[in-house]
């Protein structure tokens, strides 16, 4: 139906993609772990409208420019590299807000957690992370078509069910990550310093990423 095929493979091999860490799987468990299920939720959503971004540009046939143009693609790729490690940089410099009562033996303000980002502002990480990754693209326009037949009457129909089924499932998996890893948060009842040096880790991760993106080649 509309000259897809496999579509059992299709669905099984997205989903193992999806399982694979990256950033975004990072940016959800950090978010997570600091702010609850709420914030995971947030970035996992970020997450999927910036796939869908990809979905539809490769549709109708943006992303081939990446593919294509040495140009385009240095551009996003430089772009996507900074907003990443820019991110990282914000994770690092996170600290613990001043606690709203009590204090310790000494006479110092308690710290109670790290300032908690609004959803909104994780929800557009979460979509600036993905939609700048010119690999997301290109991993569109390589994956896709091999389930697409060759003599296809509407190719750009097919692309689009199919990315959407991919999103789909990756937005299940997102969110159960969201969900999962704050109910073992509170099981494990992380402290905020704990909290706050994973924020750091995976800042620090964030910035290795965005190097890594920064020095990726067009395929």
């Amino acid at each position: 139906m509309f000259g897809i095929h496999d579509l059992t493979l299709f669905i099984v091999s997205g989903l193992l993609l999806n399982i694979m860490p990256g950033p975004d799987s990072l940016l959800i468990m950090a978010r997570s772990a600091s702010q609850g299920w709420r914030a995971g939720c947030a970035a996992a959503l970020g997450i999927g409208a910036g796939t869908f971004v990809h979905i539809g540009a490769a549709a109708v046939g943006l992303s081939a420019v990446l593919a294509t143009s040495a140009t385009a693609f240095t551009v996003v790729k430089w772009v996507g590299a900074a907003y990443i490690v820019w991110c990282g940089i914000g994770m690092l410099r996170a600290r613990l807000k001043p606690g709203k009562s009590g204090s310790d033996p000494e006479g110092q303000t308690l710290s109670t957690a790290p300032a908690r980002l609004p959803l909104r502002r994780i929800f557009a990480q979460g979509f600036l992370t993905n939609v700048l990754n010119p690999k997301v693209a290109l991993f569109f326009l390589a994956f896709v078509p091999q389930f697409i037949d060759s003599d296809a009457t509407n190719k750009p129909l097919a692309f689009l069910i199919l990315g959407c089924i991919f999103n789909f499932n990756g937005m299940l998996w997102c969110n159960g990550l969201a969900l999962f890893t704050a109910f073992a948060s509170a099981r494990l009842k992380v402290k905020p310093l704990v909290a706050l040096w994973l924020n750091r880790v995976t800042g620090g991760i964030f910035i290795a990423l965005g190097a890594r993106l920064a020095l990726a080649e067009q395929h």
